[in-house]
């Protein structure tokens, strides 16, 4: 079995039934994958492939990747990319030039995952905690509450800042105002000189 379908197997229900259109269509192992499940959780929500096609549980490819729900707070930083998946944190899963990368929300930078969305999944079962943020997804919705479709783990000082991969540093926030946030940390980090301060508000 591919690590694709495999991972679509241990995932939850399609987010969508709808017939994969728009920017998924463009890229073929982008939309085969969605036409095997449109849309999924998988890890108690820690890992969450956008769907091709509006749904309630979760913002749409297309408008995911619209320039005026998020994108512009990063500019040139987030150019040319497809964002179709994300972990607990934000961090984004793109595609770039055919390959996978994870992009950072808070610096913006990019790590290669693999060379095709089969690469991808088996790095995410490979390693599914580091990749996805499983286990404190897990802890924190024991501890407080289960997440809303919609909504993201951010923490409260920047893991970039030294903030620590804890519970007491996270707040649960919807997905898109935590990347508008972090939008603006990550120019200020690639503009400011090194030892400048950093302003780090939550914005709407």
């Amino acid at each position: 079995m591919s690590a694709k379908k495999k991972l679509i197997e241990i995932a939850g229900s399609p987010f969508t039934g709808i017939l994969v259109t728009g920017m998924a269509a463009k890229n073929q192992e982008l939309k085969a994958l969605l036409g095997m499940k449109n849309g999924f959780f998988a890890f108690e929500s820690a890992l969450r492939v956008f769907p091709a096609g509006d749904s309630s549980r979760s913002y749409s490819l297309d408008e995911w990747n619209s320039s005026d729900l998020w994108r512009n707070n990063y500019g040139k930083l987030a150019l040319d990319l497809l964002f179709f998946a994300e972990d607990i944190f934000g961090t984004q899963f793109c595609l770039k030039d055919e390959r996978v990368y994870s992009f950072d929300p808070e610096t913006a930078d990019l790590t290669l995952i693999g060379n095709n969305l089969e690469d991808w999944a088996q790095a995410i079962l490979d390693d599914y905690n580091l990749l996805t943020g499983y286990s404190l997804a897990h802890e924190w919705q024991v501890a407080n509450r289960e997440l809303t479709p919609r909504e993201r783990l951010m923490p409260k000082l920047p893991f970039v800042c030294g903030g620590e991969f804890a519970l007491d540093n996270l707040i649960a926030i919807d997905a898109a105002r935590s990347m508008r946030t972090r939008g603006n940390l990550a120019n200020q980090i690639h503009t400011l000189a090194d030892g400048a301060q950093i302003r780090f508000q939550i914005v709407d």
